[in-house]
């Protein structure tokens, strides 16, 4: 494990070098009285705009390399197949984020409820990793998603985060959102709109507390919700509510469409689960995760970026 990581650094230190040896050539005696190939005078610094575009370009892609070398070293200490790829960059628009077709409820548009959606219409090749609830709190996990810079958004149960908000407050820290998911996991559709209500308001306050912010999105238990669901979450500031495409397990996937398959834009469901629930950790659940994703061409990109 030392050899790895000191062949990263010493890659690192090896592109630093060629880049400032580059910088320092742009420059030197007799420089502030040259003239430029065009004619173009050097700037008070020296160095001419030419030089300084062909400088920044060089830096920058000697920083690209150097990011790549250091994930690349990642992907290798924690045993995945291929470097994770990068998604593109946040779009600028916004996609417009409706309601799955049969996944509505009475007056859903009417009454302006939060949009229930399984995939975010995009044509980039991405795909959105969540993970539910909060019970497995392992120190690995939150390294592995650090040092490989996996974005994910996580939808956190009071009953469970509680044992430990501090660990959560690492991931926030990391850059995750932390999302409601209810007080106590409830089988909503069974509760009356006020004990709805409680549990989803109760748990924007926990996270609020814990926190410092009022999460938009909300995941109802087992997926499963009515009308009272979403007026209840619209109530206390909800604006969406992400359901999911396929769930990843430490030893298999499990698929909502019939062809099995990924798609641009589909929402992943995991969750916060160990060996004591799994046949295997949540690493493992990475690997996984991240094996197949990268195979079949996806970048993992951040859900809130999206909407």
């Amino acid at each position: 494990m030392r050899r790895v990581g000191l062949r990263s650094g010493i890659a690192v230190l090896a592109l630093a070098a060629v880049a400032s040896g580059c910088a320092q050539g742009t420059t030197g005696p007799g420089a502030h009285g040259a003239t430029g190939a065009n004619g173009t005078r050097p700037t008070p610094g020296g160095q001419s705009p030419q030089g300084q575009a062909a400088g920044a370009k060089h830096t920058y892609a000697a920083r690209t390399r150097a990011e790549y070398a250091a994930r690349a070293a990642a992907a290798r200490r924690w045993g995945l197949k291929k470097v994770p790829l990068t998604p593109p960059a946040p779009p600028a628009t916004k996609p417009a984020i409706t309601t799955r077709e049969g996944f509505e409820v009475e007056d859903h548009e009417e009454l302006g409820l939060p949009p229930v959606f399984t995939t975010v219409p995009t044509k980039d090749k991405v795909v959105f990793l969540t993970i539910d609830d909060g019970a497995e709190k392992d120190p690995a996990f939150l390294r592995m998603m650090r040092e490989l810079k996996i974005p994910y958004t996580a939808f956190l149960s009071d009953y469970l985060v509680k044992e430990d908000y501090g660990y959560f407050k690492k991931m926030q820290d990391a850059g995750v959102a932390l999302n409601n998911h209810t007080l106590h996991h409830p089988y909503l559709p069974d509760l009356s709109y006020g004990r709805q209500k409680r549990e989803i308001c109760g748990m924007q306050d926990v996270i609020e507390k814990q926190y410092g912010k009022r999460p938009e999105l909300f995941r109802p238990p087992f997926g499963n919700y009515n009308r009272d669901t979403l007026r209840a979450a619209k109530s206390c500031g909800v604006k969406y509510a992400p359901l999911w495409s396929e769930e990843v397990f430490a030893d298999h996937w499990d698929y909502r469409e019939w062809d099995r398959d990924l798609h641009p834009g589909d929402i992943v469901l995991s969750h916060f689960r160990g060996d004591s629930d799994w046949k295997g950790t949540m690493p493992d659940m990475i690997r996984r995760f991240m094996n197949m994703v990268t195979q079949k061409g996806y970048a993992v990109a951040r859900l809130e970026d999206y909407l």
